[in-house]
């Protein structure tokens, strides 16, 4: 296993790192850097154009990378969403949608909050093979992934369901993945916070 400071190192260095999240243990490495982004991808083996997420510490973190994100549709918690992104920024993260991005504030602790302090945001997926079942502890973790990344931090056992998705690019919005959070009451949190 490895240190907070040895898992940053790591992903500085433009590696891939295994990272506890709010959710389930993610895939990362840094999200402007496309080649780690590509070799991420490549090690889940997802399609190119299938997006990945940006995970952020703050909407600070996020409007540093994307300044045209809107921070008041920003939830934190175990949610995606998906938001314009009408300079396309970051294509190697969005897939087949440009004009679209991904990003997550999730309410993480302990390690995971270390490492998310000292880096501010990375780009990540669930770590677990593209189909396969998502990690809830390191032991989840597929061995092929474990041994090709350069960094494991273990935060202990996670809730085990991925984050909800929910697209905010269209005129109200849509739930694309019910995880950790119902649909219903997805759409009923977001709508508040949009209302404030």
């Amino acid at each position: 296993m490895s240190s907070v400071a040895e898992t940053v190192a790591a992903l500085e260095a433009g590696e891939l790192a295994v990272i506890p999240t709010d959710t389930v243990y993610g895939l990362a490495c840094r999200a402007d850097h496309e080649q780690a982004v590509s070799a991420l991808s490549a090690l889940k083996g997802r399609a190119p154009d299938q997006p990945v997420a940006l995970v952020a510490r703050s909407p600070d973190a996020l409007l540093e990378l994307v300044p045209e994100i809107e921070t008041a549709t920003l939830v934190r918690g175990p949610f995606t969403l998906v938001l314009p992104n009408p300079a396309r920024r970051l294509t190697w993260l969005t897939g087949s949608r440009p004009q679209t991005i991904g990003v997550r504030i999730p309410e993480v602790e302990g390690v995971g909050a270390a490492l998310l302090d000292a880096v501010g945001v990375v780009a990540a997926t669930s770590a677990n093979l593209h189909g396969g079942a998502d990690p809830a502890r390191v032991e989840d973790v597929p061995e092929a992934i474990l041994h090709a990344v350069a960094a494991v931090l273990d935060g202990g056992e996670l809730p085990g369901s991925p984050s909800t998705v929910v697209d905010l690019t269209g005129s109200e919005p849509r739930v694309l993945r019910e995880g950790a959070v119902l649909a219903d009451e997805a759409l009923a949190r977001i709508v508040r916070t949009l209302a404030q």
